[in-house]
Protein backbone atom coordinates (compact mmCIF):
# COMPACT_ATOMS: atom_id res chain seq x y z
CA UNK A 1 0.00 0.00 0.00
CA UNK A 2 1.20 3.62 -0.60
CA UNK A 3 0.20 7.43 -0.73
CA UNK A 4 0.00 9.79 -3.15
CA UNK A 5 -1.07 13.47 -3.90
CA UNK A 6 -3.28 13.09 -6.40
CA UNK A 7 -6.16 15.93 -7.48
CA UNK A 8 -4.73 18.03 -4.46
CA UNK A 9 -5.32 15.49 -1.83
CA UNK A 10 -3.85 13.03 -0.42
CA UNK A 11 -4.81 9.19 -1.14
CA UNK A 12 -3.99 5.58 -0.43
CA UNK A 13 -3.94 2.77 -2.85
CA UNK A 14 -2.69 -0.34 -3.62
CA UNK A 15 -2.20 -2.80 -6.87
CA UNK A 16 -2.12 -6.20 -7.87
CA UNK A 17 -1.11 -7.73 -10.64
CA UNK A 18 1.37 -6.70 -13.91
CA UNK A 19 1.57 -2.92 -14.93
CA UNK A 20 1.32 -4.56 -18.10
CA UNK A 21 -2.19 -6.02 -17.75
CA UNK A 22 -5.45 -4.32 -18.48
CA UNK A 23 -6.04 -1.70 -16.19
CA UNK A 24 -9.22 -2.46 -13.58
CA UNK A 25 -9.39 0.67 -11.32
CA UNK A 26 -12.06 -0.56 -8.04
CA UNK A 27 -14.12 1.95 -6.48
CA UNK A 28 -15.75 1.11 -2.84
CA UNK A 29 -19.04 2.34 -1.87
CA UNK A 30 -20.28 4.69 1.26
CA UNK A 31 -17.50 4.75 4.25
CA UNK A 32 -16.23 1.34 3.45
CA UNK A 33 -12.41 1.11 2.70
CA UNK A 34 -10.15 -0.54 -0.30
CA UNK A 35 -9.80 -3.40 1.83
CA UNK A 36 -13.57 -4.05 1.64
CA UNK A 37 -12.24 -5.37 -2.05
CA UNK A 38 -10.83 -8.46 -0.27
CA UNK A 39 -6.99 -9.73 -1.39
CA UNK A 40 -8.55 -12.45 -2.83
CA UNK A 41 -10.81 -11.04 -4.92
CA UNK A 42 -8.19 -8.63 -6.39
CA UNK A 43 -5.78 -11.56 -6.57
CA UNK A 44 -8.14 -13.63 -8.63
CA UNK A 45 -8.71 -10.56 -11.23
CA UNK A 46 -4.82 -9.43 -11.50
CA UNK A 47 -5.07 -13.59 -12.37
CA UNK A 48 -6.98 -12.81 -15.58
CA UNK A 49 -4.37 -10.51 -16.37
CA UNK A 50 -5.92 -7.13 -15.10
CA UNK A 51 -3.73 -4.57 -12.75
CA UNK A 52 -6.05 -3.87 -10.29
CA UNK A 53 -5.96 -0.54 -8.53
CA UNK A 54 -7.97 0.07 -5.38
CA UNK A 55 -7.79 3.23 -3.21
CA UNK A 56 -9.59 4.80 -0.09
CA UNK A 57 -12.21 7.57 -1.48
CA UNK A 58 -11.38 10.55 0.53
CA UNK A 59 -13.33 10.88 3.99
CA UNK A 60 -12.50 6.81 4.55
CA UNK A 61 -9.99 5.01 5.13
CA UNK A 62 -6.40 6.15 5.27
CA UNK A 63 -6.81 8.96 2.63
CA UNK A 64 -7.23 12.48 3.42
CA UNK A 65 -10.02 13.29 5.35
CA UNK A 66 -12.28 16.84 5.21
CA UNK A 67 -13.52 17.11 8.79
CA UNK A 68 -12.92 21.43 7.93
CA UNK A 69 -15.47 20.90 5.67
CA UNK A 70 -18.12 20.32 9.07
CA UNK A 71 -20.86 17.43 8.78
CA UNK A 72 -23.72 18.76 6.65
CA UNK A 73 -27.50 19.58 8.22
CA UNK A 74 -28.74 17.01 5.70
CA UNK A 75 -32.55 18.48 6.71
CA UNK A 76 -31.37 21.22 5.44
CA UNK A 77 -29.86 19.83 2.33
CA UNK A 78 -33.12 17.76 1.40
CA UNK A 79 -35.25 21.43 1.67
CA UNK A 80 -32.82 23.09 -0.98
CA UNK A 81 -32.74 20.15 -3.25
CA UNK A 82 -36.74 19.73 -2.85
CA UNK A 83 -36.77 23.84 -3.44
CA UNK A 84 -34.38 23.10 -7.04
CA UNK A 85 -31.51 25.39 -4.81
CA UNK A 86 -27.85 24.25 -4.86
CA UNK A 87 -27.81 21.74 -1.77
CA UNK A 88 -24.42 22.96 -0.57
CA UNK A 89 -22.65 19.49 -0.01
CA UNK A 90 -19.04 19.68 0.98
CA UNK A 91 -18.27 18.14 -2.23
CA UNK A 92 -19.87 15.56 -4.84
CA UNK A 93 -19.27 12.84 -6.87
CA UNK A 94 -18.02 14.79 -9.30
CA UNK A 95 -14.96 15.49 -6.97
CA UNK A 96 -14.47 11.85 -6.16
CA UNK A 97 -14.71 10.96 -9.70
CA UNK A 98 -11.42 13.70 -10.10
CA UNK A 99 -9.83 11.35 -7.15
CA UNK A 100 -9.76 8.46 -9.26
CA UNK A 101 -8.65 10.41 -12.56
CA UNK A 102 -6.00 12.11 -10.56
CA UNK A 103 -4.77 8.59 -8.96
CA UNK A 104 -4.81 6.93 -12.50
CA UNK A 105 -2.55 10.63 -13.80
CA UNK A 106 -0.45 9.67 -11.27
CA UNK A 107 0.02 6.09 -12.08
CA UNK A 108 0.22 6.79 -15.49
CA UNK A 109 -3.13 5.21 -16.85
CA UNK A 110 -4.58 7.12 -19.90
CA UNK A 111 -7.90 5.03 -19.74
CA UNK A 112 -8.98 1.92 -17.37
CA UNK A 113 -11.95 -0.31 -16.62
CA UNK A 114 -13.68 1.20 -14.03
CA UNK A 115 -15.60 -1.04 -11.36
CA UNK A 116 -18.13 0.15 -8.71
CA UNK A 117 -19.61 -1.14 -6.01
CA UNK A 118 -22.81 0.80 -4.14
CA UNK A 119 -21.71 4.69 -3.75
CA UNK A 120 -18.53 3.27 -5.69
CA UNK A 121 -20.72 2.51 -8.86
CA UNK A 122 -22.22 6.02 -8.56
CA UNK A 123 -18.44 7.39 -8.55
CA UNK A 124 -17.89 5.12 -11.84
CA UNK A 125 -20.73 6.52 -13.31
CA UNK A 126 -19.43 9.74 -12.92
CA UNK A 127 -16.10 9.28 -14.04
CA UNK A 128 -18.12 7.70 -17.30
CA UNK A 129 -20.60 10.77 -17.74
CA UNK A 130 -17.12 13.41 -17.17
CA UNK A 131 -14.53 11.49 -19.21
CA UNK A 132 -15.72 9.17 -21.21
CA UNK A 133 -12.35 8.67 -23.34
CA UNK A 134 -10.88 7.54 -20.36
CA UNK A 135 -13.31 4.91 -19.02
CA UNK A 136 -12.57 1.93 -21.45
CA UNK A 137 -16.03 -0.50 -19.55
CA UNK A 138 -18.08 0.11 -16.53
CA UNK A 139 -18.88 -2.32 -14.53
CA UNK A 140 -22.01 -0.95 -11.68
CA UNK A 141 -22.46 -3.55 -9.02
CA UNK A 142 -25.47 -2.67 -6.60
CA UNK A 143 -25.79 0.45 -7.14
CA UNK A 144 -28.08 2.79 -8.81
CA UNK A 145 -28.99 6.42 -10.78
CA UNK A 146 -30.32 8.04 -8.57
CA UNK A 147 -33.32 8.27 -10.30
CA UNK A 148 -36.04 9.68 -7.21
CA UNK A 149 -38.93 7.45 -8.65
CA UNK A 150 -36.70 4.15 -7.76
CA UNK A 151 -37.77 2.16 -4.47
CA UNK A 152 -36.38 2.95 -1.21
CA UNK A 153 -34.24 1.41 0.98
CA UNK A 154 -36.46 -1.18 3.16
CA UNK A 155 -37.08 0.22 6.61
CA UNK A 156 -34.82 -2.50 8.36
CA UNK A 157 -32.17 -1.18 5.97
CA UNK A 158 -32.83 2.07 6.56
CA UNK A 159 -33.06 1.94 9.75
CA UNK A 160 -29.70 -0.32 10.59
CA UNK A 161 -27.51 2.34 8.56
CA UNK A 162 -28.38 5.25 10.70
CA UNK A 163 -28.68 3.57 13.73
CA UNK A 164 -26.17 5.57 15.81
CA UNK A 165 -22.62 5.38 15.23
CA UNK A 166 -20.36 3.65 17.92
CA UNK A 167 -18.07 5.19 20.30
CA UNK A 168 -15.59 2.55 21.18
CA UNK A 169 -14.13 -0.50 18.90
CA UNK A 170 -16.26 -3.15 20.96
CA UNK A 171 -19.25 -0.97 19.98
CA UNK A 172 -18.37 -0.29 16.38
CA UNK A 173 -17.67 -3.92 16.19
CA UNK A 174 -21.28 -5.11 17.14
CA UNK A 175 -22.73 -2.52 15.39
CA UNK A 176 -21.11 -3.65 11.77
CA UNK A 177 -21.71 -7.01 12.50
CA UNK A 178 -25.82 -6.18 13.18
CA UNK A 179 -25.60 -4.02 9.57
CA UNK A 180 -24.08 -6.73 7.86
CA UNK A 181 -26.82 -9.27 9.61
CA UNK A 182 -29.41 -7.14 7.67
CA UNK A 183 -27.45 -5.63 4.27
CA UNK A 184 -25.96 -8.94 3.87
CA UNK A 185 -26.82 -11.79 1.21
CA UNK A 186 -29.31 -14.17 2.68
CA UNK A 187 -28.31 -16.74 0.34
CA UNK A 188 -24.50 -16.64 1.69
CA UNK A 189 -24.09 -15.92 5.00
CA UNK A 190 -21.03 -14.82 6.78
CA UNK A 191 -20.25 -16.96 10.02
CA UNK A 192 -19.89 -14.71 13.21
CA UNK A 193 -16.56 -15.33 13.56
CA UNK A 194 -15.70 -14.21 10.26
CA UNK A 195 -18.19 -11.19 10.58
CA UNK A 196 -16.01 -9.78 13.39
CA UNK A 197 -12.62 -10.58 12.40
CA UNK A 198 -13.39 -8.39 9.30
CA UNK A 199 -15.34 -5.58 11.22
CA UNK A 200 -12.32 -5.46 13.98
CA UNK A 201 -9.93 -5.41 10.40
CA UNK A 202 -11.72 -2.42 9.17
CA UNK A 203 -12.07 -0.65 12.41
CA UNK A 204 -8.04 -1.05 13.40
CA UNK A 205 -7.23 0.21 10.28
CA UNK A 206 -9.13 3.23 10.08
CA UNK A 207 -12.58 4.59 12.13
CA UNK A 208 -14.09 7.42 10.55
CA UNK A 209 -18.03 7.74 10.73
CA UNK A 210 -17.70 11.23 9.78
CA UNK A 211 -16.63 11.36 6.90
CA UNK A 212 -19.81 9.15 5.83
CA UNK A 213 -22.15 11.87 6.61
CA UNK A 214 -20.26 13.98 3.73
CA UNK A 215 -20.60 11.19 1.22
CA UNK A 216 -24.07 10.96 1.83
CA UNK A 217 -24.27 14.30 1.13
CA UNK A 218 -22.34 14.27 -1.97
CA UNK A 219 -24.64 11.20 -3.16
CA UNK A 220 -27.76 13.41 -2.83
CA UNK A 221 -26.35 16.39 -4.40
CA UNK A 222 -25.25 14.68 -7.22
CA UNK A 223 -29.08 13.90 -8.02
CA UNK A 224 -30.58 11.80 -10.92
CA UNK A 225 -27.56 10.46 -13.20
CA UNK A 226 -30.63 8.62 -16.08
CA UNK A 227 -30.64 11.25 -18.03
CA UNK A 228 -26.91 11.80 -18.69
CA UNK A 229 -26.15 7.63 -18.65
CA UNK A 230 -28.81 7.21 -21.61
CA UNK A 231 -26.21 9.76 -24.08
CA UNK A 232 -23.04 7.60 -23.17
CA UNK A 233 -21.94 4.72 -25.72
CA UNK A 234 -19.61 2.28 -23.69
CA UNK A 235 -19.00 -1.34 -22.77
CA UNK A 236 -20.76 -1.70 -19.25
CA UNK A 237 -22.45 -4.80 -16.94
CA UNK A 238 -24.50 -4.31 -13.97
CA UNK A 239 -24.63 -6.82 -11.23
CA UNK A 240 -27.52 -6.42 -8.63
CA UNK A 241 -28.45 -8.54 -5.90
CA UNK A 242 -32.00 -10.13 -6.03
CA UNK A 243 -32.50 -9.88 -1.93
CA UNK A 244 -30.64 -6.26 -1.78
CA UNK A 245 -32.86 -4.43 0.73
CA UNK A 246 -30.32 -1.31 1.06
CA UNK A 247 -29.75 -0.57 -3.16
CA UNK A 248 -32.84 -2.27 -4.14
CA UNK A 249 -32.49 -4.40 -7.47
CA UNK A 250 -35.23 -2.04 -9.19
CA UNK A 251 -31.72 0.10 -9.16
CA UNK A 252 -29.93 -2.44 -11.37
CA UNK A 253 -32.67 -2.69 -13.60
CA UNK A 254 -32.41 1.18 -13.78
CA UNK A 255 -28.98 1.52 -14.67
CA UNK A 256 -28.73 -1.57 -17.24
CA UNK A 257 -32.05 0.56 -19.01
CA UNK A 258 -29.56 3.76 -18.58
CA UNK A 259 -26.74 2.13 -19.93
CA UNK A 260 -27.50 0.87 -24.11
CA UNK A 261 -26.07 -2.12 -24.88
CA UNK A 262 -24.92 -3.28 -21.41
CA UNK A 263 -25.34 -7.02 -20.04
CA UNK A 264 -27.45 -7.34 -16.35
CA UNK A 265 -26.50 -10.08 -13.64
CA UNK A 266 -29.00 -10.56 -11.30
CA UNK A 267 -27.77 -12.58 -8.61
CA UNK A 268 -30.07 -14.61 -6.52
CA UNK A 269 -29.43 -15.04 -2.90
CA UNK A 270 -27.18 -11.38 -2.94
CA UNK A 271 -27.98 -8.86 -0.90
CA UNK A 272 -26.00 -5.92 -0.17
CA UNK A 273 -22.22 -7.50 -0.28
CA UNK A 274 -19.81 -9.69 -2.05
CA UNK A 275 -19.66 -12.93 -0.54
CA UNK A 276 -17.19 -14.90 -1.15
CA UNK A 277 -18.77 -17.62 -2.87
CA UNK A 278 -19.85 -15.15 -5.84
CA UNK A 279 -16.43 -14.22 -6.50
CA UNK A 280 -15.85 -16.32 -9.38
CA UNK A 281 -19.22 -15.80 -10.93
CA UNK A 282 -18.56 -11.67 -10.82
CA UNK A 283 -15.07 -12.04 -11.75
CA UNK A 284 -16.09 -13.84 -14.52
CA UNK A 285 -17.98 -11.38 -15.31
CA UNK A 286 -16.18 -8.56 -15.00
CA UNK A 287 -13.16 -10.40 -17.22
CA UNK A 288 -15.54 -11.64 -19.91
CA UNK A 289 -16.59 -7.28 -19.99
CA UNK A 290 -13.08 -6.15 -20.52
CA UNK A 291 -11.65 -8.86 -22.36
CA UNK A 292 -13.27 -7.52 -25.67
CA UNK A 293 -12.67 -3.98 -25.19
Amino acid sequence: MAQVTANGITIEYDTFGSDGGRPLLLVMGLGAQMIHWRDGFCEMLADRDHFVIRFDNRDSGLSEKFGHLGVPDMGEMAAKLIAGEPAGAPYTLDDMAADAFGLLDVLGVDAAHVCGASMGGMVVQAMALNAPGRVRSLTSIMSSTGNPALPPSTDEAMAAMLSPAANSRDEAIERTVRVGRVIGSPGYPVSEEEARKKAAEAYDRAFYPEGVARQIAAIAAHGNRRPALEALDLPALVIHGAQDPLVRVEGGHDTHQALRGSKLRVVEGMGHDLPEALWPEIIEAIDELTRTV
